[in-house]
């Protein structure tokens, strides 16, 4: 399962990770395919280091490769 790390601006650090990424094979590509939204995006899940709420992200896909440590902070923040 690869997950990313960034740390917002108040000092949390947010561990996200995209849904059904614990599974493998077959599975794995299965639950991708029928998480991604129409508009090719799939859920991301953001899990902060401190007592703030875990947070849902609908991003492109290819989100590990294209989305950048802020951009992601800044999506972060807007859905908190």
């Amino acid at each position: 399962m690869v997950q990313r790390e960034v740390t917002d601006k108040d000092n949390l650090t947010w561990t996200c990770v995209q849904a059904y990424a614990g599974l493998e094979g077959d599975a794995a590509e299965k639950a991708t395919e029928l998480s991604e939204t129409d508009a090719g995006k799939v859920t991301v899940v953001c899990t902060p280091s401190g007592q703030a709420q875990t947070v849902r992200l609908e991003v492109a896909k290819d989100w590990l490769d294209t989305l950048s440590d802020d951009e992601l902070v800044q999506q972060i923040e807007q859905n908190r």
